[in-house]
């Protein structure tokens, strides 16, 4: 990735310094990771080098949010046909900086900063209009594509390697406290605007059509579409998400 923006900055001197700070003048990804977020997340409230120093905080105490953002950049660059560089979601897609954001938010609830997690919350959404909440759980491997309108409730899960399209919400049905929210399998694609209400679970390798609200739990490997939600058929991938295939019939 420091190669990737190197050229850049050769090529754009214009945005040499905005290369520099995010990438270059870092000793390595973890380093970058928190001051980006730093940049990315500050206020008028908390400045970027507070932030700093509380994300990198957050990377030492945690090493797996760094592993699990390496492989976010990988899921990034092997799904996304607009994305011809690893550098690319690392410094201007805010789907793959809003998870970032909740992947710090989420360790910082964990070790009872929940004030800090909220705010955290709060910030994001407005700079990403991705509302996701400090407490649900994200696996690796996760693209957010385009973000925009992107809801995870508090108890939501999400596995391994999914990918979901701007306009998804995990929504909580009811006022009922506790497990409210939706499981989500590995390798699931939901696609635009698809709405998974309730604690359901969503199993391994389901494809998700635009536009459907998923309101009961359905197994693996299958394709859901419609209001209310109906399997009409089997993907032929193993893992919808890896190919982001938006044909229901197949």
């Amino acid at each position: 990735m420091r190669e990737q923006v190197r050229e850049r900055a050769r090529s754009e001197p214009l945005l040499a310094s905005f290369f520099y700070s995010s990438v270059l003048e870092h000793a390595d990804f973890t380093a970058a990771l928190a001051s980006k977020m730093a940049m990315l997340l500050e206020s008028p409230a908390v400045s970027a080098l507070v932030l700093d120093d509380l994300f990198s905080d957050c990377l030492r105490e945690n090493p797996d949010i760094a592993s699990a953002a390496l492989a976010d950049l990988q899921a990034v660059y092997e799904r996304d046909p607009a994305c011809n560089s690893y550098c690319l979601p690392f410094l201007y897609l805010k789907g793959y900086q809003s998870i970032q954001a909740q992947r710090l938010a989420h360790h910082l609830w964990g070790r009872d900063r929940k004030s800090m997690a909220r705010y955290m919350q709060h910030i994001a959404s407005l700079r990403f209009q991705v509302d996701a909440h400090p407490a649900a759980k994200l696996g690796r491997g996760i693209m957010f594509d385009h973000a925009t309108g992107i809801v995870i409730g508090e108890t939501a899960e999400i596995g391994d390697n999914a990918s979901l399209l701007h306009g998804v919400t995990l929504g909580g049905s009811g006022k009922s406290t506790g497990k409210r929210h939706p499981t989500i399998g590995n390798g699931v694609m939901i696609s635009c605007g698809a709405k998974i209400l309730g604690d359901i679970r969503i199993g391994h390798g389901v494809k998700i059509g635009g536009g459907s609200v998923v309101l009961e739990s359905v197994p693996d490997h299958v394709t859901i579409v419609g209001v209310p939600a109906r399997i009409v058929g089997t993907p032929s991938e193993d893992s919808p998400a890896f190919t982001m295939e938006q044909d229901i019939s197949r």
